[in-house]
């Protein structure tokens, strides 16, 4: 039922993503117009599949569901890769880019120390939600995280999210808002290895 992504589920994954955040906190500061964000949002997660890509990114067989890890050691993406991409994070992201900047600045910041999987986007299509392919798809990667002997970290910006992430084994380690009016998170840890 769920399986490594591969290039070509790309498009797939970023459609199933946009529909899963339209209506996310940190989506909605970032985009603040819905029609640009049901817009711009596939092209924003197409470029987060390419830098997932050497992570775990795992789908359901039909792209449901989509869970995006990045391994350890590579929670952040470097400022000289984000130069690499400007023209296409200016693509995706137009007038809100310093908005994207700021969620990803802070989200940076309250990063754990040490080693851990990192569920950078975990959603699902909302007209298959409460099947349990998100909870499949985590745990997963959480398995993954296990044989590896490492913790795994998340965070989230969407309330209703944090017992589910509870019930999955991960822990409140941190409850922060973004600069400026952003949202506000909860840094979650799993720390079974």
């Amino acid at each position: 039922m769920i399986r490594v992504a591969t290039r070509a589920d790309r498009d797939a994954v970023a459609v199933t993503l946009a529909r899963a955040f339209a209506e996310d906190p940190a989506t909605s500061y970032i985009f603040p117009d819905r029609a640009d964000r049901v817009k711009r949002l596939p092209r924003m997660f197409r470029l987060i599949f390419d830098e997932d890509a050497g992570g775990m990114p795992l789908v359901t067989g039909s792209g449901e569901a989509a869970t995006l890890w990045r391994r350890p050691g590579q929670a952040e993406i470097g400022k000289l890769e984000m130069l690499k991409q400007l023209f296409p994070l200016i693509g995706a992201f137009g007038s809100s880019l310093a908005r994207a900047m700021r969620v990803g600045d802070a989200i940076d910041a309250h990063h754990p120390s040490g080693t851990y999987w990192y569920l950078h986007i975990a959603g699902v299509d909302p007209a298959h939600q409460g099947k349990g392919l998100g909870s499949a798809s985590i745990r997963q990667g959480l398995a993954k995280a296990r044989e590896d002997g490492v913790p795994a970290f998340l965070e989230t910006a969407t309330p209703r999210n944090v017992s589910l992430y509870q019930s999955l084994g991960f822990e409140v380690i941190d409850e922060w808002h973004v600069p400026k009016g952003g949202p506000k998170f909860w840094s979650m840890l799993n720390p079974k290895p």
